[in-house]
């Protein structure tokens, strides 16, 4: 393994790459996860960065952590074009990198998980003029921020919206999805009460409606934050746990990717 550090814009990404050797053969081109972890937009959790980027390490992808603008620097879009710019770098160097491009994957957790729900909804709307090339190929949101309206997270929803109300509108993520969505796998804990789990459910529906593939999961136990669910964070909870081998065989399906 060797890691690489690189800037998208404002953003600072540091990536866990597998080398190539013969002996794994089947290995030598690997699907790619970018992680944005959560902090209200205030601040980027280590608690979300290293312990899910090593769990997915060892599951056969190619790793990448985003340390995204928060707090002031989180208005204006910021943080959606680093995360835009990352999967551009990342999709750019994906022959050095050992990574087939079409299988890019972006995960998020509580804010980060509404910044990865956001590129899903607006990497092509050209009132936001992202590059080309950068729809994630699949979506991972675990206890994802999705509503700045009912259940919204306020303190999240006040950073990214700047205060702006018309800001605030446009990123409710529900009435933003449209059949060109990415497919997207979604995991809450039914105890969280900080972010509510109400927030993954109207995702799901709004996914239903308009056709877009999803898997959603919704656990009896679980508050918020709980990343890989287990002691190393402090979290530990053995039932919604499962979500780690759960999202790993959805993706592996998506991507038609053994390890």
């Amino acid at each position: 393994m060797r890691t690489v550090s690189f800037r998208a814009l404002d953003g600072r990404v540091t990536g866990y790459i597998q080398e190539d050797y013969d002996t794994l053969r089947a290995h030598k081109v690997r699907p790619a996860l970018v992680i944005c972890p959560g902090g209200a937009y205030r601040w980027c959790s280590p608690r979300e960065e290293d312990p899910p980027a090593f769990a997915f390490l060892a599951m056969g992808y190619q790793a990448f952590i985003l340390e995204y603008s928060g707090a002031e620097k989180a208005a204006d879009f910021r943080p959606l074009w680093e995360l835009a710019e990352t999967v551009r770098l990342v999709r750019e160097n994906a022959g050095a990198w050992h990574i087939d491009p079409g299988k890019v994957a972006v995960m998020g957790f509580s804010a980060g998980g509404h910044l990865a729900a956001s590129l899903g909804a607006f990497w092509n709307d050209p009132t936001v003029g992202l590059p080309e090339g950068v729809r994630p190929d699949a979506l991972a949101l675990c206890y994802p921020v999705i509503s700045t309206k009912d259940f919204a997270h306020e303190e999240s929803v006040m950073w990214v919206s700047g205060g702006d109300p018309a800001m605030r509108a446009k990123l409710h993520l529900p009435e933003r999805v449209t059949a060109d969505f990415p497919p997207t796998f979604l995991w809450h804990g039914g105890e969280d009460d900080s972010v509510p789990p109400e927030n993954s459910l109207m995702l799901a529906a709004a996914l239903k409606t308009h056709g877009v593939p999803f898997e959603l999961h919704m656990f009896a136990t679980g508050g918020h934050g709980t990343s890989t669910c287990t002691q190393e964070v402090e979290t530990p909870d053995s039932v919604c746990r499962a979500w780690l081998p759960l999202c790993q065989t959805w993706l592996n399906e998506r991507f038609s990717y053994t390890p």
